[in-house]
């Protein structure tokens, strides 16, 4: 089936939106929406009669987030909440030494930015770099390092300004200093072709309700296996010991895998769910999306130079672009124009002192057009 052809039957918002806003929150496919009436249905109707082919979508699931990094093993995938938690397991896991430090940039989304702030109570530096001093955005954040850097954590793309970072001259620097390197990945699954073992990483985190096109309230967290079981548990529940589904054992010795992480009951509904669109990924290929959002990216780029005033926050360079660009226009109040496309139907955000737009694969040329007719009509 050709991708225009799966594009037509998967999307069907509504036509008098423009949805630029994949960066925030992506409507689900068809066949997601589907997954949920059938799981929400056979619910209401059979409980959990069914309860051990749903743990069979939960190990496809796990399959699938394997795939999708390219992680070593299905044992390596755990199933959390959001990225804010699985950062915080890395953040509070962490055998601490009072001096420590934490480099990390000036641009995170508050989740990789929190967790790192509160082990100011063992003593550990938090460094936000401006990603700007230095040849590069990479640079920056190595020349930062030193004998104490403990983690490198970044994100694979910046929210508020877009930038995709080169994480495998990162990986190879903490690797080389034995630094720990955790990845914030969640602008960037769903869009490019993610590794985590070429770029070294030992951690790597994603909520699905971004490019995924999953649901919120589930998340992939990636550990290197080497490392897992350093991590110091701060969350406790049946789930996460080896003997699991043994509720009369006494014994407390928990799992090897990444479910150790993972200490209550699954979220089955978003199981479900995430599992169908990644399902839509894996049928059309990670590279056909990526060049369907690069291309969309530059597109969207080439129409916004045509605009008075107006100034990129978000590079306009390849390959130092995903999905996101983000724009300022000269003499225009920021807040008041994002009110402005908003009631006109142009759904995006208003992020790092400017708007933010996101396509997606899907998303038509003749609905960048018709965003761009709104923005010039709302300025």
């Amino acid at each position: 089936m050709s991708m225009s052809t799966i594009i037509k039957k998967e999307f069907h918002l509504d036509e008098s939106i423009c949805y630029l806003n994949h960066a925030a929150v992506s409507p689900w496919p068809q066949r997601t929406a589907e997954a949920v009436h059938r799981f929400a249905f056979e619910n209401s109707k059979l409980g959990a009669t069914n309860y051990l082919t749903w743990l069979d979508k939960e190990s496809e699931l796990r399959q699938q987030l394997k795939r999708l990094i390219n992680a070593p093993s299905v044992d390596d995938i755990s199933l959390l909440k959001n990225t804010s938690e699985a950062l915080s397991v890395v953040a509070e896991g962490i055998d601490w030494q009072a001096g420590d430090n934490v480099v990390s940039s000036d641009e995170e989304f508050p989740s990789n930015r929190l967790p790192w702030l509160a082990q100011a109570k063992n003593d550990v530096a938090f460094r936000e770099i401006n990603l700007s001093r230095g040849a590069s955005t990479e640079a920056a954040l190595i020349n930062a390092c030193d004998n104490k850097t403990r983690v490198l954590t970044i994100s694979s793309v910046e929210y508020g300004t877009g930038k995709n970072l080169d994480l495998k001259v990162l990986g190879d620097y903490c690797n080389a200093k034995n630094i720990l390197f955790c990845v914030d990945a969640i602008q960037s699954l769903g869009v490019l072709p993610f590794d985590c073992q070429a770029i070294k990483a030992d951690f790597v985190m994603a909520d699905a309700h971004k490019w995924m096109l999953g649901p919120e309230g589930i998340a992939l967290f990636y550990s290197k296996a080497e490392i897992r079981d350093s991590l110091k548990l701060h969350q406790h529940g049946w789930h996460m010991v080896k003997d699991v589904g043994n509720y009369d054992s006494k014994e407390s010795e928990y799992a090897d895998s990444g479910r150790r992480f993972e200490c209550g009951s699954p979220n089955m509904l978003g199981i479900h769910a995430l599992s169908a669109s990644l399902s839509l990924i894996e049928e059309i290929g990670i590279e056909n999306i990526s060049t369907n959002i690069i291309n969309n990216t530059s597109y969207l780029i080439d129409l916004l130079r045509n605009i008075p005033g107006l100034t990129f926050i978000s590079p306009t360079a390849k390959p130092h672009y995903a999905g996101i660009v983000t724009f300022s226009i000269e003499g225009i109040n920021m807040s008041e124009l994002y009110s402005k496309l908003m009631k006109s139907k142009l759904i995006c955000a208003n992020r790092a002192g400017g708007i933010r737009f996101s396509p997606h694969f899907y998303t038509s040329q003749k609905v960048i057009d018709k965003s761009l007719d709104i923005l010039s009509l709302s300025i």
